[in-house]
This record gives structure tokens, C-alpha cells and sequence, in this order.
């Protein structure tokens, strides 16, 4: 596999209409995949190592993006999802990877501007379902 742009992880939500739009203007973007584990170490665990279950504990997803609204609509749609604390179909797009696919919310949103500079925000979602993968 080739080096990859970065702008080229992208950050779509659904449009309600089958479709997905991308969240318009971001210009940082992570995914992150975390799972806690389950300590199952007890006093005759083998020279008191740590032992783990496999196949248990909590996976999740986090996303986070900061850069600049570029039309009213996907600003609108991320606004909508904010206040209404509603949980949305996401799908991020890694370039000649695949995507990941599923139910996000978006627990961060903040604006900030310099005096002499536009208006930016930052995005953080994070899982709220079982999620898919695609392999392109």
C-alpha cells in the first residue's frame, strides 16, 4: 500500500436519505479504535502475571476533527446532532483501506476564532452501536 493523503480521511454523516455527506471543512481528522480488558488474574495466576479474558470487555470508536464550515448545510446537520443529542449513521472513509461504518454521537463540539482568523471548530463522536467494515 501506497502513503496516503491525509485529506483524504474522510468523515461522512447520512443524510437521512440514504446517502452520506461529508462533514464539510475538516482539515484534522483521527479515527481510533480502543477495547478495555478484563483482568482475570487470581493468586495462582503464573508468576503473577496479568491474565486476560479473551473476548470480553468494551470496544469502542472515537473520532475527532477540527477545521472550518464551509456551507450551511453540513454545519446544520452537525448543529442538529449536537442539541439534539440524536446518534447518527457516520461512515469514515480511510483511503485504499476500506470504512468504518456505524451509529456515532457527537459528544464535542467547540468554536473558537483568532481576531485576525476565521472561525474553526473542533468535532469529537464517539461509537454508540456495533460498527462495520468495508475492505475497498
Amino acid at each position: 500500500m501506497a502513503i496516503q493523503k491525509g485529506k483524504d480521511l474522510l468523515v461522512k454523516v447520512s443524510d437521512g436519505a440514504g446517502g452520506f455527506v461529508t462533514v464539510a471543512g475538516l482539515r484534522s481528522r483521527s479515527l481510533s479504535f480502543n477495547a478495555e480488558p478484563v483482568d482475570v488474574t487470581h493468586s495462582e495466576s503464573a508468576g503473577r502475571w496479568r491474565e486476560l479474558l479473551a473476548g470480553a470487555g468494551v470496544k469502542k470508536a472515537s473520532v475527532a476533527g477540527a477545521g472550518v464550515f464551509r456551507d450551511e448545510a453540513s454545519d446544520a446537520l452537525v448543529r442538529g446532532l449536537v442539541f439534539d443529542g440524536a446518534i447518527a449513521e457516520f461512515q469514515i472513509v480511510i483511503p485504499d483501506f476500506g470504512a468504518v461504518q456505524g451509529p456515532f454521537q457527537v459528544t464535542g463540539f467547540e468554536f473558537r476564532g483568532d481576531h485576525a482568523g476565521e472561525v474553526a471548530y473542533d468535532l469529537a463522536l464517539e461509537s454508540a452501536g456495533a460498527l462495520s467494515f468495508a475492505a475497498v
